[in-house]
């Protein structure tokens, strides 16, 4: 690392980071951040390269954000990151809540919350609250969400995701649930990805909107269903999703316990998802049931502030709530 090669590339990379800033970029993702090190176990290179980029960093551009995709808080965060990715593959689960046979989201309640839980807090306390794990809705690496969900069981998804600690992503197009495009031609070794990767569907004329060229001058192409789902006609719709995801943001922004730095405790890991986001404003309950059955939780005191789906109702601390709902208690 302290040869002259290797710290010439770096001081190449702050320059890149230089350009960008100056013109007025907020930040960076860093994709496979815990890989710029070769023969690291530790990490211990890896880490010492993002603290010099981090010192760089606070010296002229304090305010740059920097995200990781590293998917080990305790390594990228003493890096300098301020926010690190729950990864995908790996050991996270992330993945047993959206992406499998039967995703813990599905209305058939055959999947499971319990190893995602279990490995959401062991990364969630190596934090330490020194930053901030997020839970993207998708990148451009997996199947789009609606590849396994239907258009309520995201709604109850997305009332999770935008209810958890760390900064909400959206990947671009699954806040109208757009799908995954089976069959397409690798673009760039996208390969089975390159159907997450489609152009986003702007309104319903002949091209989404995205673009005015020829369809064979497209490059990646577009998602051809002649229902396929566009930001124009969902924004019109008070039941959209999109209309969901926008209420759910202002819902998140209006609730200091459920922003990004709010605490979170687990309930239950079954079904229904039961925990509670606490800020020193608030405490809210938070019960996520994406089964079709009605669930009772018990030992919850306050109103309902915001449902999600279906209906629920508080009775002598009892909450009883339909199935496919997300219920939001304080």
């Amino acid at each position: 690392m302290d040869a002259e090669g290797p710290i010439a590339t770096r001081e190449a990379l702050k320059d890149i980071m230089r350009f960008w800033l100056d013109a007025g970029c907020d930040g960076f993702r860093v994709d496979m951040a815990g890989s710029l090190v070769k023969n690291d176990p530790e990490s211990k290179g890896t880490i010492a390269l993002w603290q010099n980029i981090r010192e760089f960093l606070d010296e002229e551009f304090p305010d740059a954000a920097m995200v990781s995709e590293w998917g080990e808080p305790d390594k990228s965060l003493i890096g300098g990151f301020h926010m690190d990715f729950l990864l995908h593959f790996g050991p996270s689960h992330y993945n047993d809540l959206f992406r499998c046979d039967h995703p813990y989201f599905s209305k058939d309640a055959e999947g499971s919350a319990k190893e995602f839980v279990a490995a959401y807090q062991a990364n969630y306390a190596k934090t330490d609250g020194k930053g901030l794990i997020c839970i993207p809705s998708g990148n451009h690496d997996m199947d789009r969400l609606a590849k396994n969900l239907d258009t309520d069981e995201l709604k109850v998804a997305f009332a999770f995701l935008l209810s958890m600690p760390g900064a909400p992503f959206i990947y671009y197009g699954d806040e109208i649930g757009m799908r995954y495009v089976e069959g397409l031609t690798s673009v760039e070794g996208g390969y089975g990805r390159t159907g997450s990767r489609t152009p986003m569907q702007w309104d319903d004329s002949l091209s989404a909107g995205f673009s005015a060229a020829r369809k064979d001058k497209y490059y990646i192409a577009l998602d051809e269903s002649a229902d396929r789902p566009n930001a124009k006609t969902q924004s019109e719709q008070e039941d959209s999703l999109r209309s969901e995801v926008k209420r759910l943001i202002a819902f998140r922004k209006a609730n200091p316990a459920l922003q990004s730095k709010g605490e979170i405790s687990f309930v239950s890991d079954d079904y229904p998802l039961v925990y509670k986001r606490t800020s020193a404003e608030q405490e809210i309950t938070v019960i996520i049931n994406p089964g079709a059955d009605a669930v009772t939780v018990p030992n919850v005191n306050g109103k309902v502030l915001y449902t999600v789906g279906g209906s629920a109702v508080v009775e002598k601390g009892i909450v009883k709530a339909d199935g496919c709902t997300a219920v939001f208690v304080g």
